[in-house]
């Protein structure tokens, strides 16, 4: 409502010069005038502020651009009607003046809202920046492209400012407070940092909600026994700094497969109450298989070379990354399979999802997701649904339409709300699943 009334100041403001003229309406102008300067400041007065700054600025360049539409929308009504009804008693010079203040209000408007949600919104990606700037310029498409950032700026504020009461509502109760801590361990080809958490907002959401957090911190690339070797020496360093006794360990990618092995081969089942391996291809990928066998040595060093060259200056000690791809290959993990045996001491589940079409998925899975296909049947974009399961506690994801959910998105990798799948409450889920079994 408040909106609406808005959008009739800047109406009003915008066609003051039109409608004085040409219908001699005498509007009140510098009252409209001090209500437009207001709005522009205040554009959320008298609503319910949000729960954060962001989400508050963001949703002020909403209501801007909300009204902004409604304004424009009245402005064309206004200017169509008095000319298909021969009204204009104007002359050439008054229209220019007219439309000059017409545009010169709605810009205003206009260009506070966009700064605002493109500054603010951390859902509208580079992606929806870019297309919107493009298309700006372009009549008709610009008002489809404004919809449509409108309609996910308006989405996101409302979906995170829910989270974040909900959080507020359930934090005496804690339901992430597991017995053992949470280690997180990441998958191939990625490291642990501060700067850029591989987990993206769900350490937070878990710690929100009581989890007490640690990290891998083993290498970016290396063969699974030796990860495998580095997650035992982490495992050991964090029962002796904080006499926990065991943790519950949840694995992303290939991580699961190096846990998996040091829990089994290397003996640390006793300080391992859980593992949830998290698109693990437990059973390996068919397509990774085709590719060492089809492409040249020297292509596949070359490769190798250069990113164990770049990932040792990131701070790797001995990146290996041939060792590690041969690793995820189907007959590899077969090999691994024959030698790792669950422990009965463990709890064991796994966790799956499947992209629904290539285009849903985020460079560079959009691109392999029909490849993997062809090896593996369905998939996330890497790794297929048949390698997923560990266990007899198996959960396979997705969501309707064409999106489904990805390999990266099962660790928030790019924080991007997906409909239907809030893959931060999942892992609240999993992790109060796993404290009120005793873990």
């Amino acid at each position: 409502m408040l909106n609406f009334i808005n959008s009739l100041i800047v109406f009003g403001l915008a066609n003051s010069f039109l409608i004085n003229k040409n219908f001699n309406i005498q509007l009140p102008v510098w009252a409209l005038i001090i209500f437009f300067i207001l709005m522009n400041l205040f554009p959320s007065l008298f609503r319910e502020k949000m729960q954060t700054k962001s989400l508050n600025n963001c949703r002020k360049g909403n209501n801007l651009l909300i009204i902004f539409l409604l304004s424009t929308i009245y402005s064309i009504i206004l200017y169509l009607t008095t000319w298909l009804t021969n009204s204009f008693i104007l002359n050439g010079k008054n229209i220019g003046i007219a439309a000059t203040l017409t545009i010169l209000v709605e810009s205003i408007v206009f260009w506070n809202g966009i700064i605002r949600v493109y500054i603010y919104s951390k859902q509208l990606g580079l992606k929806w920046r870019i297309i919107g700037v493009v298309c700006g310029m372009i009549p008709i498409a610009n008002v489809i492209v404004l919809c449509k950032i409108l309609r996910r700026s308006v989405k996101e504020v409302k979906f995170e400012n829910d989270k974040i009461l909900l959080n507020q509502k359930r934090k005496k109760d804690q339901i992430c407070k597991t017995k053992y801590p949470l280690l997180l361990v990441h998958g191939v080809f990625f490291r642990d940092s501060e700067k850029f958490n591989y987990w993206g907002r769900i350490p937070k959401e878990l710690e929100d909600n009581g989890a007490v957090c640690y990290y891998g911190n083993h290498q970016s690339a290396a063969a699974v026994s030796e990860s495998a070797e580095e997650l035992k020496e982490r495992i050991e360093k964090i029962i002796e700094e904080t006499g926990c006794e065991k943790v519950n360990i949840i694995a992303h990618s290939k991580g699961g497969l190096d846990s998996r092995y040091m829990i089994s081969v290397l003996g640390m089942d006793k300080y391992v109450a859980s593992l949830t391996t998290i698109n693990t291809p437990n059973r390996g990928c068919e397509f990774a298989d085709y590719l060492l066998s089809r492409m040249s040595k020297e292509l596949v060093n070359g490769i190798a070379n250069k990113y164990n060259y770049t990932l040792k200056k990131l701070g790797d000690t001995n990146p290996d990354f041939i060792s590690a791809v041969e690793d995820l290959t189907a007959s590899k993990c077969k090999e691994l399979n024959d030698k790792i045996v669950d422990s009965k001491n463990v709890y064991y589940k796994s966790v799956g999802s499947k992209l629904n079409v290539a285009r849903g998925g985020r460079f560079p899975l959009n691109l392999t997701h029909n490849f993997v296909q062809g090896f593996d049947g369905d998939n996330d974009g890497l790794v297929g649904k048949n390698s997923f399961s560990l266990g007899d506690d198996f959960e396979y994801l997705t969501v309707k339409g064409k999106r489904g959910i990805s390999h990266g998105d099962m660790i928030d990798l790019n924080r991007e709300n997906i409909d239907e799948f809030d893959v931060r409450e999942f892992y609240v889920k999993l992790v109060s699943d796993l404290r009120e079994k005793g873990f």
